[in-house]
């Protein structure tokens, strides 16, 4: 079940766009084939393990977030390597990959959300969440799709909630905005990174579609 909710930049097959040159398209098909790795590896792992759970699928998440009215569109970029500098410094985090896939919800032409799945690893397992994120960017929720660390680690709801309406910035950082749980410290930097991470790629890939 894990394999049905690991998005975090997997494209569904591994045709490039054809508007990359073949340069591009050899690194596009190379960053394929480095997330299609990860997701078989973690899909095998999850099932394998005897702590944690799946709380939700991603389908589930996609209806929660946006309204039956509205319209749900699955992208999928390829970042150049300036912009991936550019998201790490913003970040202060890593980018595992350079293919991303996230999902835009609209009505009636006016962008409504979007939606980006993260999946990392905590301590030596898997977990995945969900990034939402309102029309001007900023934060309206995260919420843990499926955690395989000891629920001992598992953040609450109301920690969750400490992200919501919060932006990229300096204080988005544990011990600041994001208070620690006692415990459970590497959950708390993972899911903050994923978070920052997300924050950033959100500010690169609007700027590029000329969203902002």
């Amino acid at each position: 079940m894990l394999a049905g909710i690991i998005h975090a930049g997997v494209a569904e097959n591994a045709e490039a766009p054809k508007n990359l040159d073949s340069k591009f398209q050899s690194k596009f098909l190379q960053g394929w084939m480095y997330n299609s790795i990860c997701l078989v590896f973690f899909s095998l792992v999850g099932f394998s393990l005897s702590h944690g759970q799946v709380f939700k699928t991603q389908s589930d998440v996609l209806q929660e977030a946006f309204p039956r009215n509205s319209r749900v569109e699955r992208k999928v970029i390829f970042l150049t390597d300036e912009q991936i500098t550019n998201i790490e410094k913003r970040a202060k985090a890593k980018l595992e990959t350079k293919l991303i896939t996230y999902y835009v919800g609209s009505v009636d032409d006016s962008t409504i959300g979007y939606a980006f799945f993260e999946t990392n690893v905590v301590r030596t397992k898997p977990e995945t969440f969900v990034v939402i994120l309102k029309p001007d960017g900023s934060i309206k929720s995260v919420e843990i799709l499926a955690f395989y660390e000891p629920l001992d680690y598992l953040p609450t709801p109301r920690w969750l909630r400490l992200f919501n309406d919060k932006i990229l910035s300096d204080s988005l950082w544990p011990k600041r905005d994001i208070h620690n749980i006692t415990g459970a410290t590497l959950t708390v930097q993972a899911i903050t990174q994923g978070v920052r991470k997300t924050l950033a790629i959100y500010g690169i890939i609007t700027t590029k579609e000329g969203l902002n």
